[in-house]
């Protein structure tokens, strides 16, 4: 599940995991029969960009489609995960904890913080903790609802690492190293002094995947890569272990992992960088003037707004590819007022920018002083917060159990 969301959201059942069709081939399916080759990329998947989970989801102006929830009274579950670095901003809030808070009344969620995959690169220790509460405490602020969603920490949960260790014995090393962002990420990082959790960071992230049984997992466009490998390890471990081997090992038998598949949200505007209409919003991003914060201050708000790059051209109007930090701003102030497109272009056609700036900014404002308000209240109670991620890994814990267990019954271990 950038290092968002991670954003991203992973659809799983509460079902037992059906029998893949790969799984019912007369022989051994051919890509097991000799290292894998090259994990297939022509599928449309889409979350994780490097070392876990991160909100990059892209913000549409019509919300995303959901799943249709089930009508059976066993709700299905949904799966999200984040890391906890950098700091929290509009294009994550609009396009993926929104989008989170709207289907948490519809479906059985689970909500973590993956530390775990923070500390594949160099990070400072003295904060990862912090780190870790604040954002918990931001998501919780923003509407997540711990009566609806388990909220935890990912180290809390020790089946997540269990689970990536006994994966990793059936992960080629080929598979791993063909990763592109493995490429990309060692060499920035300085080749020798790049640790072993960079290679092996993708297991972990299947790991979190299919200890909950996914269904459909959304996942970012650098990241089809770590899905497929998800996806292939996942039939690859169902072949070695499941069907009539785990059976007579006293197991239920048939495929202990579901297969997840990519769920595309339609495509749609992005919240883009307020110093170049042309780049994703970004945590990465060297400036913090490239981006609204959800913590920031109405000051600091005002003078990111005031100062953000514009054109000089006459008026306000949505897609003009000319004009791309005006279609961008625009598209802020549509999403972040409620209003619909063409509300905005009315409104906003004969304005120029002294005029429309002032409006964007009280505007966000009126937004994100709730959020900021509700995680301060959050921060100062300890007890409470401490309480919540503590009673959302024990629910948790209870799913992933089940699944561990039925891995380390099917690969042969002696049962505890």
């Amino acid at each position: 599940m950038g290092r968002a969301l991670l954003s991203h959201f992973l659809i799983v059942s509460n079902s037992s995991p059906r029998l893949v069709s790969s799984l019912s081939r007369g022989g051994l399916p051919s890509k097991y029969c000799k290292t894998p080759g090259l994990i297939r990329q022509n599928r449309s998947l889409a979350t994780h960009n490097g070392c876990g989970f991160r909100c990059y989801c892209n913000v549409s102006l019509s919300e995303p489609t959901a799943p249709v929830a089930s009508s059976s009274s066993v709700k299905k579950r949904i799966v999200s995960g984040v890391q906890p670095t950098g700091s929290i901003h509009l294009g994550n809030y609009l396009g993926a904890i929104k989008n989170w808070i709207a289907l948490q009344n519809s479906y059985e969620t689970l909500f973590f913080i993956v530390d775990l995959h923070a500390i594949t690169l160099p990070y400072d220790t003295q904060q990862l903790s912090k780190a870790t509460r604040e954002t918990a405490a931001i998501y919780l602020a923003c509407g997540i609802d711990n009566s609806k969603a388990s909220v935890f920490v990912q180290s809390h949960v020790r089946a997540h690492v269990e689970l990536m260790w006994l994966l990793s014995s059936a992960t080629p090393i080929g598979w791993l190293n063909k990763m592109i962002q493995f490429k990309e990420k060692s060499l920035k990082a300085g080749g020798e002094n790049v640790g072993v959790a960079l290679l092996t960071y993708p297991v972990l992230m299947a790991s979190d995947i299919l200890l909950y049984q996914s269904d459909f997992v959304p996942v970012g466009e650098d990241q089809k890569q770590h899905l497929e490998l998800t996806r292939e390890l996942a039939e690859r471990v169902n072949y070695l272990y499941g069907g009539r081997k785990w059976k007579k090992l006293g197991g239920r038998g048939g495929a202990i992992f579901k297969v997840p598949e990519p769920l595309i949200p339609p495509a749609g505007a992005r919240v883009m960088s307020l110093t170049d209409g042309l780049s994703k919003m970004s945590k990465s991003a060297p400036s913090d003037q490239s981006r609204i914060n959800l913590l920031d201050p109405k000051d600091v708000i005002a003078n990111k707004i005031k100062r953000c790059k514009t054109d000089s051209s006459a008026g306000l109007e949505f897609d003009n590819l000319e004009r791309p930090e005006c279609n961008n701003l625009l598209s802020i102030y549509q999403l972040i007022s409620g209003k619909t497109k063409g509300e905005v272009a009315e409104e906003c056609q004969n304005m120029n920018w002294g005029t429309f700036k002032p409006l964007l900014t009280d505007a966000l404002i009126e937004r994100l002083h709730p959020i900021q308000v509700r995680y301060e209240e959050i921060m100062s109670d300890s007890a409470y917060l401490d309480k919540v991620l503590a009673d959302g890994a024990a629910k948790a814990a209870d799913i992933a159990d089940a699944t561990l267990n039925n891995v380390y019954q099917a690969m042969g271990f002696l049962r505890r």
